[in-house]
């Protein structure tokens, strides 16, 4: 029987759903969050601002998912561009399989965020 068991505990993890929205650290986010392995912020519009907190991470983020609602929905080229040219990765999903790719890549120790808008 395969068994899954967090490699780093320590790390905020997308917990559930709930309605529309997530639950993180306990917490329901509602209209969607921006969530690193250390903390997480309101997220309502995926444009560029809303990522401003990921570039004093640290450790510094390597990947970005972006999760664009119930369904994936391709976000503005530019944004995307200029969150590339932050030395970020970009991948872009619809928001509940970005929470399940998250909570993989986190626990497998690699510095990713995503921003998941509600679904």
């Amino acid at each position: 029987m395969l068994k899954f068991e967090p490699q780093h505990t320590d790390a905020l993890l997308v917990e559930g759903y709930a309605g529309r929205g997530f639950v993180v650290g306990g917490t329901v986010w509602p209209d969607g969050v921006l969530i690193s392995a250390h903390a997480a912020w309101v997220l309502t519009a995926l444009d560029l601002a809303a990522f401003t907190p990921l570039q004093t991470a640290e450790p510094a983020i390597e990947l970005v998912l972006i999760g664009t609602g119930s369904t994936m929905q391709r976000p503005d080229m530019a944004m995307l561009k200029a969150l590339q040219a932050k030395g970020w990765a970009t991948e872009f999903m619809d928001s509940r399989a970005a929470a399940r790719t998250y909570n993989v890549l986190v626990n497998e120790g690699r510095h990713v965020a995503a921003g998941l808008l509600a679904v």
